[in-house]
């Protein structure tokens, strides 16, 4: 608290009751428990309204996994790379072939094949690193 240890913290309240002297000690005291009972009260009324306003949602939420001292990118990032993004392929149906698919179907795959062609090397940079 403030960097204060125990011992500090004993001294100050020493003086502080000799300064304030045992007249006023009393009073002082009883505004000190007003105070840390109306900010009790404060907290405790804001709790419950953001409660109110957020609703059931708040309850469905794992505030732990939220939790920034349990942030590891490493982990983050192999879920994401891991992640099956790619959309299955399509069921091929006779009623879906069409054009070359279709006349290769009705011959029985005699018709001659496209020639496979292979794609384009991707394009370098060297000046981009």
């Amino acid at each position: 608290m403030f960097g204060i240890n125990g011992g500090e913290l004993l001294v100050l309240l020493v003086v502080a009751a000799l300064v304030i002297g045992p007249e006023r000690l009393p009073g002082y005291a009883e505004q000190l428990g007003q105070w840390v009972r109306r900010g009790r009260r404060f907290i405790r009324d804001a709790k419950a309204r953001v409660d109110e306003e957020l609703g059931e949602e708040v309850g469905d939420v794992d505030w732990a996994a939220l939790d920034p001292r349990k942030y590891d990118p490493r982990r983050i990032v192999r879920d994401a790379l891991l992640e099956d993004d790619v959309p299955p392929r399509p069921v091929s149906t006779p009623a879906a072939r069409t054009g070359a698919a279709a006349a290769r179907a009705a011959t029985g795959g005699a018709t001659a094949a496209a020639p496979a062609t292979t794609p384009a090397p991707t394009p370098y940079d060297d000046e981009a690193t």
